[in-house]
């Protein structure tokens, strides 16, 4: 089947400019001006913007974490993802203690596969390395998972010593593994969340308090020096303060490969979220914690200057509902992290990077699609406007102004961190392989057409 996308501006990281896009399958086969129909099926792009479909490299989808399981599944995940504009995730799956990590990667192929709706990647946390479970790594970037994480905080679950970073940084730099890490100084953040219990405070608005940003700047720089060590590339997930930034930049301006990136939450919410009585703040809480506004400039300018490669979502939902409130008891530390948003990344980019005057719209194809497919293996298939690539194409209306509501979203979770936010912006259409998957913001896709993608070894 054929379909002609005509009349809009297509826009790829390197510029933008008025073209029509002819698909044919599941591929672009030509891009220009004034294509013939030839019997294609026509959608009109006219006033809006063509893109490539987002690409969100920071998901956790049916995530086990602090006693529960993360209530977006596979399906409705990629389905929320997909009516934002995101047609491409890439997971996280989660080694548990004494699992190897191709029964991990087995694990979460099951449970994505036949369930996803649009395409999806795989990152393996590794959380019990041993000689084993190292040898492993080659196999997994043999499958495809060209991308590792590492916990430096979650004490006592998760977290990893700096033995075990250093070693894996070196077995990926071997094999064609990117390293990402979670930087927290996770020691640290254990002592001060032992001293607020014991002192009796245990509302939400103390998990700001026991991890500070400098617990980030610190493991970030570590990270960083682990890196060098090893001569092997990093990649910092989810930065959310100017202190971090500043030693990723120091780290680039070094000539290391470092790569950073930073999530729609720290450039749209802050600690301000946390000024509601009662509990109904443990909606925020996520890690690294919210951060104070003074931050947002610091860290626009960094995705300006490329210092911050990637926006993420790091969607980890867990309804208010019977899993936030797992912390209502004993306090603050045993609230889930994380918050929703695959669903909102394309619009509140949109709305407080493009139009806020902090990005253009080729800045914003970049950070949400262009960056996270070359980092990760899926580029020139994915993340571009050109012949021979997957027509993973967004339709995007700037003009329309919209309000973030958990009654209006897709998203599998009975709220929205960005509840009443006013945005501009909707989703007129998403393709997904040729496919027209959303129409009008609304699922048309068929369930199960997802597919898993191999990424390509890392090359720096």
């Amino acid at each position: 089947m054929k379909t002609l996308i005509s009349g809009g501006t297509v826009v790829n990281s390197e510029g933008e400019y008025q073209a029509d896009v002819l698909v044919d399958g599941a591929r672009i086969v030509s891009v220009g001006l004034d294509l013939p129909r030839d019997g294609a099926e026509p959608v009109d792009a006219s006033g809006a913007y063509v893109i490539p479909g987002g690409i969100d490299v920071h998901t956790h989808f049916q995530m086990p974490f602090g006693g529960t399981v993360s209530c977006e599944t596979f399906e409705t995940g990629t389905k929320a993802a997909a009516v934002g504009g995101t047609t491409m995730v890439v997971d996280f799956a989660l080694q548990a203690p004494g699992d190897s990590l191709m029964k991990t990667y087995s694990d979460w192929r099951t449970m994505a596969d036949g369930h996803v709706v649009v395409d999806y990647g795989l990152h393996l946390a590794v959380t019990d390395l041993s000689d084993a479970t190292l040898a492993e790594i080659p196999l997994l970037v043999d499958e495809g998972v060209a991308s590792l994480k590492l916990f430096m905080a979650y004490k006592g679950s998760i977290m990893v010593d700096d033995a075990t970073l250093l070693r894996t940084l070196r077995k990926g730099k071997e094999c064609g593994a990117l390293v990402c890490v979670h930087a927290e100084n996770g020691d640290v953040i254990d002592v001060l969340v032992n001293e607020h219990l014991a002192a009796g405070k245990t509302a939400p608005k103390y998990h700001l308090t026991t991890r500070p940003l400098e617990a980030e700047a610190e493991a970030t720089r570590r990270a960083i020096m682990l890196a060098e060590i090893a001569d092997a590339p990093i990649y910092i997930v989810h930065v959310s303060c100017t202190r971090a930034l500043d030693e990723i930049r120091s780290a680039k301006d070094r000539g290391q490969s470092v790569y950073g990136e930073t999530c729609t939450q720290y450039l749209a919410l802050s600690t301000d979220a946390f000024d509601v009585p009662g509990f109904e703040s443990a909606k925020f809480i996520c890690s690294p914690p919210l951060r104070d506004k003074s931050n947002w400039p610091g860290l626009w300018a960094g995705i300006r200057t490329g210092d911050l490669s990637t926006v993420a979502s790091d969607h980890a939902a867990f309804n208010f509902a019977g899993q936030k409130e797992m912390g209502l008891v004993e306090g603050f530390h045993k609230v889930p992290n994380g918050c929703p948003g695959v669903e909102h990344r394309l619009l509140i980019l949109h709305t407080r990077g493009v139009v806020g005057g902090e990005i253009d719209m080729p800045k914003l194809v970049d950070v949400c699609s262009a960056a996270p497919a070359r980092l990760f293996g899926l580029y020139p298939q994915k993340g571009v406007i050109a012949p021979g690539s997957d027509a993973d194409l967004v339709v995007f209306d700037p003009s329309v102004d919209a309000v973030i509501s958990a009654a209006t979203q897709t998203q599998n979770v009975d709220y929205t961190p960005y509840e009443g936010m006013r945005v501009k912006g909707a989703v007129r259409k998403a393709l997904s392989k040729g496919e027209v998957v959303v129409s009008d913001g609304s699922w048309v896709g068929k369930a199960g057409a997802g597919r898993y993608v191999k990424g390509t070894p890392f090359v720096a």
